[in-house]
């Protein structure tokens, strides 16, 4: 990166991501001139510490993007479609951490060891991708630029954390309720807007967001879409089953692939995988070694283990994906776009 210095704001400074943006910022000694925090009315006021400085939260409006050259949204999608056209007609690159511009076609959608030179197609808004469809994009990318790939089926165990600070609270609550015996309260999941709730501990359930009308929930469509346009795949069949489940932080997935080529065995992945970028492979069943959520939390890479080939087709490949999902299923992935802009001279 050059020895230049930026002005860059964080929106949604408060939240679950934002506040892993601002450490992810320091723990990359990312180049800041200054650094602008911003947030609704609500959490206005207060002041955040930010290496040896003491910066105070500002109601985010229009104006405060002045000066402004990179801006970190993560703030809730209505905020995004408010702000961040008004940010970058100010001049700063908006990377936004929601669903609001992902499937825009003038939105680059960017995760950086997959499809990196799409930013220099940006207009002044990037979109980061959905945590869950990160980790897995990250894991098969190097598939398939070496083998091609046809088919994905992916089920993935999602933590509450991906569902904001009130289902962490809520997980935490229920269960410390069921440990006492006491009746339990399901305030918050699936998802906020629904009119039925149901409890997140010691459950699973099968629904995150609102079902669509050809059965598949938002979530999914999520991850369906944004796979094929962050791998330039748009014939690439894709499907995804996405459930919640009571652990705090950190995504699994089980992925079901099939490749163009058929002369490939599990050890071809695996050693293609032991050397992709931002990928950990962890795959020795002898000494049951394989990808935890309990043991990525607080990692920056994406875990791969359990690879083996499916017992019917010879093309068929079966992985287990596991990834922080605060860290490069949001607040990682998009400091590292900011980074990607400034090595490829963008900002």
């Amino acid at each position: 990166m050059s020895n230049k210095q930026y002005h860059v704001a964080v929106v949604g400074a408060t939240g679950a991501v934002g506040t892993q943006m601002m450490q992810m910022l320091i723990d990359r000694d990312f180049p800041i001139s200054k650094l602008t925090l911003l947030s609704s009315p609500r959490s206005a006021g207060k002041v955040v510490k930010f290496k040896d400085e003491e910066i105070t939260i500002q109601v985010a409006t229009p104006d405060s993007f002045e000066g402004v050259e990179i801006a970190l949204f993560s703030a809730g999608g209505s905020v995004s479609k408010e702000l961040a056209p008004e940010a970058a007609k100010r001049g700063a690159i908006v990377i936004d951490n929601t669903s609001a511009f992902r499937m825009d076609p003038n939105v680059p959608l960017v995760v950086p060891e997959v499809n990196e030179n799409d930013l220099h197609r940006h207009n002044g808004i990037i979109a980061n991708p959905n945590c869950s469809t990160i980790q897995m994009v990250v894991a098969l990318e190097p598939i398939r630029k070496a083998y091609g790939l046809n088919k994905i089926i992916v089920s993935t165990y999602q933590a509450v954390s991906g569902a904001g600070a009130s289902a962490v609270a809520e997980l935490e609550e229920q269960s410390a309720a069921i440990l006492r015996g006491d009746a339990v309260k399901a305030e918050i999941l699936p998802v906020k807007s629904d009119e039925k709730h149901y409890q997140i501990a010691f459950n699973a359930i099968p629904q995150i967001d609102k079902f669509q009308d050809n059965g598949f929930t938002y979530e999914e469509m999520k991850m369906i879409n944004e796979t094929k346009k962050i791998m330039h795949l748009p014939d690439v069949q894709v499907a995804a089953t996405c459930v919640r489940i009571p652990i705090m932080t950190g995504h699994s997935e089980s992925v079901y692939i099939e490749t163009d080529s058929t002369n490939v065995t599990a050890h071809d992945v695996k050693i293609l995988l032991q050397d992709a970028p931002g990928v950990v492979l962890q795959d020795d069943p002898s000494k049951q070694l394989y990808p935890l959520p309990a043991d990525c939390v607080g990692k920056p890479d994406v875990f791969v283990g359990r690879i083996r080939k499916d017992l019917d087709r010879d093309n068929g490949f079966h992985l287990w994906i596991v990834s922080d999902n605060l860290l490069k299923g949001a607040a990682w992935n998009s400091v590292q776009i900011a980074e990607s802009l400034i090595k490829l001279g963008l900002v």
